[in-house]
Parts: C-alpha cells; sequence; structure tokens
C-alpha cells in the first residue's frame, strides 16, 4: 500500500464520470443526510483537512472477476436511493473505493447531482412531496454561524427558492454546479459580472475561493492498495471500516454477502428484498439489519450478533443456499402482519417479524396460511401474542438477541404443529420479558394519546370488528379541532373551569377509534351523534356500533363529553382487563375485604388461632 500524488477534487470527479473509480460490491449505500454535505462544503472552504481516501488498483483483465457500482450522482429518497451496478467494465483497470464513498458521492451530489428528499407532513403519493433540490452557495455570506457552526452558507434549494432568496437582495445564491466551468480567474470574474456582484468584495473572495477549492487545490489524498486477492482487500476494508462508526456491522455482513454469494448479487437481493417488504400492506419500514438478523436466525447460527468474527464464507454459503426460503417466509410474515392491520406507523416494534418469520420457515408454511380456514386459530393466536408483547413496554428492547435465541428454541422445540403461546410466553417470563399485565399497566395504556404506536394494537384488541385488511385510520369521537379549540367549547356552552380538562382527554384512548379511510373522510370533524344519525340508516345499527366500541350513552353535543369519556374509559377498562386476564381494582378491594374476614376453620385441620395453647 502506497501514498499517491493528492488531485484536485475537479480531477477525483472526472475520473468517476469516466468509471475510472468505481465502487466495490462490498461497499455499502450513500447514508449521508443534506446538512452532513453541506458542511463537508464549508470544511473544504474553510481549508479543513477532509481526511484521506483508500483505493484499490483492480488491474487489467481482473476488473471482470469482480462487481462494481456508479456513484450516486442525483438522490432521490424513494425513487433513486440505491447505486447502480456499473455493468461489465471490460478488461480495462480500474480503482475501486474502499474508504472515502460517502465524501466522494456528496462531491458528486453537490457539484453534479441533486438531492431529493420527502418533505415532513406530506404523503408519500404526493407528487409535490419530493421537491428535486441543488446545491447553492450564497456569496454574499461569509462569517461564524455560532448556530450551525459553519462559515459559508452551502444549502439545497430549488431553483424556486433560490430565485426568491435572491430577489431580496440580502443574499446571492451562486449554484455550485456552475463552478465546474469557472477555469481560469477570468471565468471568475466574467461569473461574478453575469450575477451582478463583480463589485462586491465578499462575493468575489467566496467564489474565487469555491474555484480554488475545486479546480486549484489538491484536496484528495490517498492511498493505494494493489493487491488482487479478494480476500486480502476484504481484510482491509473489514479493518478499516470496523474501527468506528463508519459502518455497522449489518453494513459489514452485506458487504461480505456481496463479495462472497456466487449465482446472486447480495447487495441488489436484499436492498430489493427489503423495498418489497415496505411496499406491502400500507407500507412498512423494515431495514436490510432486519432482514439479514432474520437470516442469521433461520439458519440456526448460534451467535446471531453483528459481529465481524461471524461473517464466516460457510455463513454466508448458507445464506445464499438457503436465500429463497428465507425471503419467502419474510414475505409471507409481512404479509400477515399487514392482514393484522400493522404497518410502519402502528408496529412498535420491527423485530417481532423475525419469530413470525421462523414459524413460518419452521413449518414450510406458504401463501395459504393467509386465508385458509385450517389455519385461523393459529393466526388468531399468533394477532393475540403480537398485540400483547407491542402493548408491553421493554420487550423488544434490551437483551433483543438473547430473546430471539430464546423464542427460536422454544419454537424448534414445540412448535411444529402450532403456535406455542404458553410455551413462547414461559420463555419470555424467564428472560424477564412477561406479558402479564398489572392493573396500573391498564391505567397507562388507557391514558396513551393520538399518535402512540400502542394505541393500535390495544384498539385493534379491544375491537376486534373491524376488518384490518382495508385501510383504516385512528380517529377520534369526538373531533379534536371542536375539543382544542376553547372558542368552540365556549360557544357551545362548556363551563369556563371544564376546558383544561377536556383539552387534557381530547386525544386520549378513550376518545379513539379505528375507522375504515373511507368512513373517516366521511366523518371528518363531524359531532359522533349527528355522524351516527348519518351514517346508520336503522336504530338498531346506531345502537349496535354504540354497544360495540363501549360508547352507548354518547351525547348530543360536547357539553356531556366529560361524562362520556369516564363511562367510556370504565367500560374500556374494564374490557381490557378481561381480555388481558387481569384483575381490576374493584376485584383487589373485594380480595382485600375477603382476607380481612373471618375465615371458616376446615374440621380437619387446626385453627390457627389456637397453636400453643
Amino acid at each position: 500500500m502506497s501514498f499517491q500524488t493528492p488531485i484536485t477534487i475537479a480531477s477525483a470527479l472526472e475520473r468517476i464520470h469516466r468509471r475510472e473509480y468505481v465502487l466495490p460490491a462490498i461497499q455499502r449505500e450513500f447514508v449521508w443526510p443534506r446538512d452532513k454535505i453541506t458542511r463537508l462544503f464549508d470544511s473544504l472552504m474553510r481549508g479543513y483537512p477532509i481526511g484521506s481516501f483508500l483505493m484499490w488498483q483492480v488491474h487489467e483483465g481482473n476488473a471482470g472477476r469482480f462487481a462494481f457500482y456508479d456513484f450516486m450522482r442525483d438522490y432521490h429518497e424513494r425513487d433513486n436511493a440505491h447505486c447502480a451496478p456499473t455493468g461489465p467494465l471490460g478488461s480495462r483497470a480500474v480503482t475501486a473505493i474502499l474508504d472515502g464513498q460517502q465524501r466522494l458521492t456528496a462531491l458528486n451530489i453537490g457539484l453534479y447531482g441533486s438531492f431529493t428528499a420527502k418533505l415532513p407532513r406530506l404523503w408519500a403519493n404526493n407528487p409535490l412531496a419530493y421537491p428535486k433540490k441543488v446545491l447553492y452557495l450564497d456569496l454574499l455570506h461569509r462569517g461564524q454561524d455560532d448556530d450551525l457552526g459553519v462559515e459559508y452558507d452551502f444549502r439545497f434549494l430549488t431553483p424556486e427558492e433560490a430565485a426568491a432568496g435572491t430577489e431580496g437582495g440580502d443574499v446571492h445564491w451562486y449554484r455550485v454546479q456552475d463552478v465546474r466551468e469557472l477555469r481560469t480567474a477570468r471565468d471568475v470574474i466574467r461569473a461574478l459580472q453575469r450575477h451582478g456582484v463583480a463589485d462586491n468584495d465578499t462575493a468575489g473572495d467566496v467564489l474565487s475561493r469555491l474555484h480554488e477549492v475545486v479546480h486549484v487545490t489538491p484536496t484528495v489524498n490517498f492511498f493505494l492498495e494493489e493487491a488482487q486477492e479478494l480476500d486480502k482487500v476484504l481484510n482491509i476494508f473489514i479493518r478499516v471500516n470496523s474501527g468506528g462508526a463508519v459502518l455497522s456491522y449489518s453494513d459489514l455482513l452485506l458487504s461480505v454477502a456481496t463479495a462472497q454469494w456466487g449465482e446472486r448479487d447480495a447487495r441488489e437481493t436484499i436492498h430489493r428484498l427489503v423495498d418489497e417488504l415496505n411496499g406491502i400492506g400500507q407500507g412498512f419500514a423494515f431495514s436490510k439489519d432486519l432482514v439479514l438478523k432474520t437470516g442469521l436466525v433461520l439458519l440456526g447460527k448460534g451467535d446471531i450478533r453483528f459481529k465481524v468474527d461471524n461473517f464466516d464464507r460457510e455463513t454466508m454459503t448458507n445464506l445464499e443456499k438457503h436465500w429463497a426460503d428465507i425471503e419467502g417466509a419474510l414475505r409471507l410474515g409481512v404479509a400477515l402482519l399487514a392482514d393484522f392491520g400493522f404497518s410502519g406507523v402502528t408496529l412498535t416494534a420491527n423485530s417481532v417479524l423475525i419469530p413470525l418469520a421462523y414459524y413460518l420457515h419452521r413449518r414450510n408454511l406458504g401463501e395459504s396460511y393467509r386465508t385458509s380456514d385450517a389455519f385461523r386459530d393459529d393466526r388468531a393466536a399468533i394477532r393475540r401474542w403480537l398485540q400483547r408483547s407491542l402493548m408491553k413496554s421493554g420487550v423488544w428492547g434490551s437483551g433483543l438477541d438473547r430473546l430471539l435465541t430464546g423464542l427460536r428454541t422454544t419454537l424448534e422445540k414445540v412448535g411444529g404443529q402450532g403456535w406455542p403461546t404458553e410455551a413462547i410466553e414461559r420463555e419470555m417470563a424467564r428472560q424477564g420479558k412477561s406479558l402479564r399485565f398489572e392493573a396500573t399497566e391498564i391505567d397507562d395504556l388507557l391514558d396513551l394519546k393520538y399518535g402512540s404506536k400502542r394505541l393500535f394494537p390495544m384498539l385493534a384488541m379491544l375491537y376486534p370488528g373491524i376488518d384490518t385488511r382495508d385501510h383504516f385510520q385512528e380517529d377520534h369521537i369526538f373531533p379534536r379541532s371542536v375539543l382544542r379549540s376553547r372558542v368552540k367549547l365556549r360557544k357551545a356552552g362548556v363551563p369556563e373551569d371544564a376546558l383544561p380538562l377536556i383539552e387534557d382527554r381530547a386525544d386520549r384512548a378513550a376518545n379513539l377509534q379505528l375507522l375504515r379511510g373511507g368512513e373517516n373522510n366521511s366523518k371528518q370533524a363531524s359531532l359522533p351523534a349527528a355522524w351516527l344519525q348519518k351514517h346508520f340508516r336503522l336504530d338498531t345499527e346506531r345502537e349496535s356500533w354504540l354497544r360495540e366500541y363501549d360508547a352507548t350513552g354518547l351525547p348530543e353535543d360536547v357539553t356531556g363529553y366529560l361524562e362520556f369519556y369516564d363511562v367510556r374509559r370504565a367500560r374500556m377498562r374494564q374490557r381490557l382487563a378481561a381480555l388481558l386476564e387481569v384483575r381490576t381494582r374493584t376485584d383487589q378491594e373485594s380480595a382485600a375485604v375477603a382476607l380481612e374476614a373471618p375465615q371458616a376453620v376446615p374440621d380437619d385441620e387446626p385453627d390457627p388461632g389456637n397453636e400453643g395453647l
């Protein structure tokens, strides 16, 4: 390994576009957010070192032995988040980047491409949710920003945002990509003139500095490794990237699989599966970490931790050999979760998929399991277990690998004929993950607020009448827009001292229900009594709905909300306690009274009060 003569950023990026620099299959995806890209450019402008790079020289004739990928240029969070394979590169020599991919990709995006991320609070299917943005630099700003810790103002903006900001006169947004055409100092002067800031000293300094950073200063310092043995290169890669937080162990596992699989491209295969899983039902948020962990569990690997010592060739070979079965179990498991109404919004712990997938794999179950009457009771048992484990705090947190290993052992021993709920819960209790609930936990669950992921499993357990395979939503019985508006409450005649209490109880469980999406859209901000009158034509249908959802005695207007809330909460508490087999407070009080009462002594036992006489 030798240190090479440094080169400029412009030269490095030109080599990327000529495919002289490529990414080896062992590299992970681009993961930097926008602010990290802008900070990198700020560091370069300030003359800060950005670290050296490690490159692997693949000799002429050897490139065809390995898989390579292109650098990301136009990143799109939904539509283009994965690097594309280069395809055949012929017999020519190439240089593969072992360390420095994130930095080079950030430079490539800033100087050649774009970054498209979803805007908050917009649905993923909204075409306006993903505005394409490119990197701009404010030519009129140079100075320490104590809040952001930067000196130069780089931002990703749409052309419209940049134009609107520049019109104010306090800023002047320069598209960073345009610096590629500024080869000489004269080009810089002409650019300043075109932008109308030739007389501004700050603008001249800033643009000149950008030109110098990209075209003049040899910033890219790198070491070159020329070994052609993949095992040696892989060892270097692992050592370089496992020393800090550069790569997670799951990234390393994926890297090793990619390098060692023979018939499949592991990188493409696993990323495609993750995308497919996350597209099932209403959408999930599973990661490659979970997919790889599931693979280790299903293979029967004794140690399922993500550590380099577990990334042996035998494990990787078995992973590829059994991949079709692993993939099928994961797809079926996620489809079942979707059937049960779970999604990325309502699933509190993605790890519940792993024992579910192992059980389906263990019994070699197929797609018919989702709908066959023969498996109805088995599905119901799994659903109840899922709901309980997701309602309980702390089950899927610390000690996860130990829990997954214990559940796998239990399912292997007694899971051959059906879901063994009792055995599963015994093992969980043995590990301090008991699914038994106390009365105080019932109260905690009923006090959950709208938006909590633990709400859905509780509401689905309480009111199983809704078909969770349909699109549904958590809905306020009394509209939130009314309960949290003091103006509307006063206008309705609610006493002043009741306002804070109503606001506090507006978003809690006793004012929530599950409704099909269409029903919820039609309900909108209607008061519940009016909506029921409109939605159900027959009195018997309305009464049935009210009983089913513990809502009998529903008041006509909001003045009766607090009384309705208390009554419904008490009913929900009683129902939930029965489902979870929890003794309610009333039961405990009754037991205490019974213990205090005189006890009859059986004739064949001595009276404890007469001991010693």
